[in-house]
């Protein structure tokens, strides 16, 4: 459940952090105003009382119920889209201006120019910031226990519960946690090395 989680939230993040950061980065004052508020109050509040207000505040005033896991994978993709949003704007912006006058000089319309000659020089000095965002992300689904999610976390304290075994359930938990976060580590670091070759 936890990779899960983990891994459709990072897809959405990612979605939600590049239409974001492209609105960020627009001329649109209207979308740059809600992406601000958007950003500020996710960055605002914990991830705890956000992963709250979904489940039990916002399903609570609107009389509808959705699973545990489903509403983990909506906070933790609100929460990771607003911080990879910021560093996909960042990540652009630290592309010479230059590069989107010579492309457009080319003849390239703006979104071409971005997607062809923009972002790809950007992700090459986003995926330290990108992985980080990631490993923070998939530690983060152990706060969704307090709705009830059913992930590594959780099922330590259920096996704690039935055995006592504290010292070596927590352990086991700490191992996993470590595993999945140097894969993913090990991961981004042969995609880092290929981009810079």
């Amino acid at each position: 459940i936890t990779l899960e989680i983990t891994i459709f939230a990072l897809i959405f993040a990612t979605v939600i952090g590049l239409v974001v950061g492209l609105i960020n980065i627009g001329k649109n004052k209207i979308f740059k105003a809600i992406a601000k508020i958007y950003i500020d109050l996710v960055r605002g509040t914990p991830l705890i009382v956000q992963a709250f207000f979904l489940y039990f505040g916002m399903t609570g005033a609107l009389k509808f119920q959705i699973r545990p896991e489903v509403a983990g994978i909506i906070v933790i993709s609100l929460n990771a889209g607003a911080y990879m949003a910021e560093i996909f704007r960042g990540g652009i912006q630290s592309i010479d201006v230059g590069q989107m006058e010579a492309a457009r000089s080319l003849g390239l319309p703006y979104s071409k120019a971005m997607i062809k000659v923009i972002l790809p020089q950007a992700f090459k000095n986003m995926i330290p910031s990108i992985l980080n965002q990631f490993i923070i992300s998939l530690k983060d689904t152990s706060i969704l226990t307090v709705i009830g999610v059913a992930e590594l976390t959780q099922s330590g304290q259920v096996i704690i519960g039935r055995t006592y075994k504290s010292f070596e359930i927590w352990t086991m938990v700490g191992i996993l946690y470590f595993i999945l976060i140097y894969l993913l580590s090990t991961v981004f670091r042969k995609i880092e090395v290929k981009l810079n070759v």
